[in-house]
């Protein structure tokens, strides 16, 4: 495989990566909340999940994982679970975190704060079963026969990280956009509200997730 082979699969990356999905809630989210540099470092956090995954996959553990019905279903619930967590604390939260409701984004976020971030966005991605079955089951379908299998799994993993962090931009830009239009206490309530929902809603969808 040739860098212009990893060029080539670029889009069909970028299009995966920019898939509605709770990682780029979250990136959304840390965009409305800390702005859009914090969302691109707690990127960071579901690159290294994606990247363990991506070396499970390349040693053939994956296909392992996804032929064992008790591992996935282990991860399946500890991601639901996770996100069940994450929706109930935002719901019932009362702070506005990173919230001044003046349109204004502290320009240096605290590092305790950014590593936090990182750190949800690594078990938001270790934990979801759907990315095992990304790179288990489609990513071997570019691998090409006959050719060093590790040295096409690094040129497609790369790129597809990279693809992670474009697509994470893209939803922290959006977030910075709704943050406008939150200029009220009632507002930020509001934001918590949905944010608790949607993340609820993701660990409902998770649980229905199948093998297959």
């Amino acid at each position: 495989m040739t860098l212009s082979d990893a060029v080539l699969f670029a889009p069909l990356a970028f299009v995966i990566a920019l898939t509605p999905g709770p990682n780029n809630f979250c990136a959304m989210n840390n965009g409305i909340r800390h702005g859009i540099a914090a969302a691109l470092l707690a990127t960071t956090g579901r690159v290294a999940a994606f990247a363990i995954f991506l070396s499970i996959s390349a040693v053939g553990l994956g296909a392992m994982l996804l032929a064992s019905e008790t591992a996935f279903t282990v991860i399946k619930w500890v991601g639901a679970l996770y996100l069940l967590y994450l929706g109930i604390s935002a719901w019932r939260s009362r702070e506005f975190s990173g919230l001044d409701l003046d349109g204004a984004v502290p320009a240096v976020q605290p590092q305790r704060q950014v590593t936090r971030l990182m750190l949800q966005e690594f078990l938001i991605g270790i934990s979801n079963p759907k990315a095992i079955l990304l790179f288990a089951a489609i990513f071997p379908q570019f691998i090409k026969p006959g050719e060093p299998a590790s040295e096409q799994f690094i040129y497609l993993g790369a790129t597809y990280l990279l693809a992670e962090y474009a697509a994470s931009l893209v939803y922290a830009l959006f977030g910075r956009q709704i943050r406008r239009f939150i200029r009220t206490r009632k507002g930020a309530q509001r934001l918590n509200r949905t944010t608790g929902a949607f993340f609820m809603g993701a660990g409902g969808l998770l649980l229905s997730t199948t093998q297959h």
